[in-house]
């Protein structure tokens, strides 16, 4: 499928979704309605010239102001178009002699970014936390990444006011303009973009003259930048699949690209430093949240607290009443995997939404399996032939190499004209395995997860046909149960034709495929599931602090792209897509930044931690059948140290009733209890000097969380004070943990007016030797304030 097909399909979506996404309040009484005028004169094969007199003829049936009234013009087949009309225009136009018809345009259910859909934000609801949020109206969001696409619709400024008196960033606009381009690049949206090199270019050398830009070459910053703040684009999708519209958490929230990533095919370009002097310079421009989709050091201990780039900024920004928001790593589902885990850092973990891009594989003897793809362009009706990577090996590649199909492993003599089968090597990116099977001239390709992936399907824009499953592949007929004729739900994985082929193994048995063409399916059951890469507690860094802090939409989501790099970020892809497909805990970093900046709109002087009290008290522990999460593995639940609070919920996020608030100096309180050098601790303190004095526990810390690894045989008592935010209350306490005694003094709390401080101590007495699950909840009949415990006996 061409680029220009791409773009006719875009017209024809765009043209079909306009009405479902109107802001009426800037347009007042004008309504979207759709003019028919019928066929066109010109033709089924309508010049520029014929499309250009075609849309003139449209501008005349409009008053003066037709340009401004004009949404779309209809001029390749579809004779007609559509305009925000008062209805006394509308009946004027109905009157004209060449007019059909005139109508309204009515709301379709096409959506894109599904993932706020799926979090109850709806644009045309009067109580979500889109509108008590008013949509995150003047809150600025930073983000540090890998620069940001200015011409992205999502960054365009048609309706803001002047940019916020409290932004100091001036007009400091680091991006240069792309050939022919006459957009101004930064706007009263994107208010500032600043690039960040030096460090980077010290260890790698100098960035090339034409990339010392913030302008994004790689694609993932304007993808979570527009995810945490980008405005309401219709017509969004890739391959056609996922219509809708995109949209961020806080779409009329003011952004700020600041690029620390370097590298077009590297992830891993992010200089630490870089990142500290963005950070740096985030706080004096003025951001409210800075959104960092960049994961910290692996393998931390608690003394790397002090020596962590990314922590010690995130400290400051914190000090400095700017919430850090950031990725929890991509290296699950394994224990202990968790980064960016230091306590003032608000640490997001990934889940999958219930959206689903499908395609079916159906073999020659009738076995299906259902998978997931973004593109299958393949005749349906068509069989062709299937060949594992390893039956398609040159003679001098590995089984091992070739299984993962990597470079330079497969045979075209043997895959040319076939489909390829291909197991998964990475968690979250499998474009180098599509590039392979492309340049030995597979038709398709189905890539098939390794265990440890379990069931999340990540969906890329492969440059070949491709569908991805877990389960069995295609087995010789001698080696057992046969592949799952479903995979919703997936049966357990039993050994697979790769767990015990050997290199004089025969050829697989002659099978051929058919592959269905990919389709979008909503209303997934059960979603959310926790997404198996998304890193796992406990918290290495400081074990008393439960980490991830929450899970939020972080598979297959769609959002913007730049137009400076392929979908693949492969140099060998020379497509261009306007929004892309990503996953990782990248993605849901950016949606729990959106959600903050919803509040932060709502209530500008809420401390960053009464934002992620708010926002991790009010999370579920149930998927869309009231179920418990289910982690990403066969009859295996999802827990606290994979989703921490739970899954995001902004509606109840933004009215919490209670939160846990904390100062700098609870922070520096707790450094103290957890054994850090006191001249360290008392450098952090921007404002005076801070002294340890007295005994103080880690336990503790003002957290929305409670975790107690190392229990003695006697009880542990922590304490916890409690900020209303909401109207007078009583609340009530219910504690309850599996294997442990907890009880909590006192277990109700009476509050009179707004903010006012209640203080609270819960007691813990555990039996067992392994972690504990459990939580304490405070409810005033209406509100449910949720802290999840985890506790262990050590001795």
């Amino acid at each position: 499928m061409g680029s220009s097909k791409f773009h006719y399909l875009r017209i024809i979506v765009l043209s079909f979704l306009l009405s479902t996404f109107l802001p009426e309040a800037v347009h007042g009484s004008k309504k979207c309605y759709i003019v028919y005028l019928g066929a066109h004169s010109h033709g089924p094969s309508p010049t520029s010239l014929d499309m250009e007199a075609a849309t003139s003829s449209h501008y005349n049936l409009l008053t003066s102001k037709a340009e401004e009234a004009m949404i779309y013009s209809y001029n390749k087949h579809i004779n007609g178009f559509a305009a925000l009309l008062e209805e006394e225009e509308a009946a004027h136009i109905a009157k004209k002699p060449n007019v059909i018809s005139v109508f309204l345009s009515k709301e379709h259910k096409l959506q894109t970014t599904r993932s706020w859909d799926f979090l109850g934000l709806r644009r045309d609801a009067k109580n979500t936390a889109w509108q008590k949020g008013r949509f995150g109206e003047n809150t600025i969001i930073g983000n540090i990444d890998t620069g940001v696409w200015p011409e992205s619709k999502s960054f365009r400024d048609r309706g803001y006011g002047p940019i916020p008196s409290k932004w100091r960033g001036g007009k400091v606009c680091e991006l240069d303009r792309v050939h022919g381009s006459s957009k101004n690049l930064c706007n009263r949206k994107l208010i500032g973009a600043r690039f960040f090199s030096d460090a980077f270019e010290a260890a790698n050398g100098k960035v090339k003259a034409n990339e010392r830009t913030a302008r994004d070459l790689q694609g993932h910053g304007t993808h979570t930048l527009s995810t945490a703040g980008g405005d309401f684009v219709p017509g969004a999708h890739v391959f056609a699949v996922g219509n809708g519209t995109a949209k961020g958490g806080s779409p009329k929230a003011r952004v700020v690209a600041y690029k620390v990533c370097w590298s077009r095919i590297d992830e891993n370009s992010c200089d630490e430093a870089d990142i500290m002097s963005a950070i740096d310079q985030a706080i004096n421009d003025g951001v409210d949240i800075i959104n960092l989709s960049v994961g910290g050091r692996r393998g931390v201990t608690a003394q790397d607290i002090l020596t962590d780039g990314v922590t010690l900024g995130a400290f400051h920004a914190m000090s400095n009443n700017i919430l850090c928001v950031a990725s929890a790593g991509n290296d699950g589902p394994y224990p202990g995997t968790v980064v960016n885990g230091a306590p003032w850092i608000f640490t997001i973990g990934a889940s999958t939404i219930d959206r689903d891009f499908t395609s079916t594989i159906t073999f020659s003897d009738g076995r299906k399996i259902i998978g997931g793809s973004l593109s299958v362009t393949l005749q349906p009706d068509e069989a062709f032939d299937f060949i594992l990577a390893t039956d398609g090996k040159l003679a001098n590649a590995t089984i091992q190499d070739a299984q993962f199909c990597k470079p330079g492993t497969l045979d075209p003599a043997k895959v040319k004209g076939k489909v390829v089968n291909c197991i998964r090597k990475d968690n979250i990116k499998s474009v180098v395995e599509g590039l392979e099977a492309k340049s030995a001239g597979a038709l398709a390709m189905s890539l098939q997860n390794q265990k440890q992936q379990g069931k999340t399907l990540t969906d890329e824009a492969h440059m070949v046909p491709s569908v991805s499953y877990h389960g069995q592949p295609a087995q010789k007929k001698n080696l057992g149960s046969q592949p799952p004729k479903s995979l919703h739900p997936p049966p357990k994985v039993q050994n697979t034709y790769y767990d015990v082929i050997t290199a004089t193994a025969p050829p697989t048995p002659s099978l051929t495929v058919k592959l269905s063409p990919a389709k979008t399916v909503i209303g997934t059951k059960p979603a959310p599931v926790m997404a198996s890469y998304s890193s796992r507690g406990p918290n290495k860094i400081q074990p008393s602090i439960l980490k991830p802090d929450i899970i939020a939409p972080g598979v297959n989501i769609l959002a913007a792209y730049s137009l400076g790099t392929s979908p693949t970020t492969l140099l060998q892809d020379p497509r261009r897509f306007e929004f892309n497909v990503l996953q990782g805990t990248s993605m849901s970093s950016p949606h729990v930044s959106g959600i903050a900046g919803l509040l932060k709109t709502l209530h500008p002087t809420w401390s960053p931690a009464a934002i992620k009290s708010a926002i991790m008290t009010t999370a579920t522990t149930r998927d869309n059948t009231n179920r418990p999460i289910q982690d990403a593995f066969d009859d295996k639940l999802a827990g606290p140290f994979d989703y921490g609070s739970g899954h995001v919920q902004p509606d109840l996020a933004i009215e919490p009733g209670l939160v846990y608030d904390i100062g700098l100096k609870d922070y520096l309180t707790f450094l103290c209890a957890s054994g850090y050098n006191q001249q360290l601790i008392s450098a952090l303190n921007y404002n005076s000097t801070f002294v340890c004095r007295g005994s103080h526990s880690v336990n503790d810390l003002n957290y929305p969380s409670i975790t107690l690894p190392n229990l003695g045989l006697d009880p542990v008592t922590v304490k916890r004070t409690l900020t209303n935010v909401g109207p007078p209350g009583t609340y009530n306490a219910t504690a309850k943990v599996d294997g442990s005694e907890v009880t909590v003094v006192p277990n109700s709390l009476t509050f009179t007016k707004m903010y006012e401080k209640k203080t609270f101590k819960t007691s813990s007495v555990i039996q067992r030797y392994k972690y504990q699950f459990g939580a304490l909840v405070w409810s005033d009949g209406k509100h449910i304030v949720r802290s999840p415990i985890t506790v262990r006996r050590r001795n």
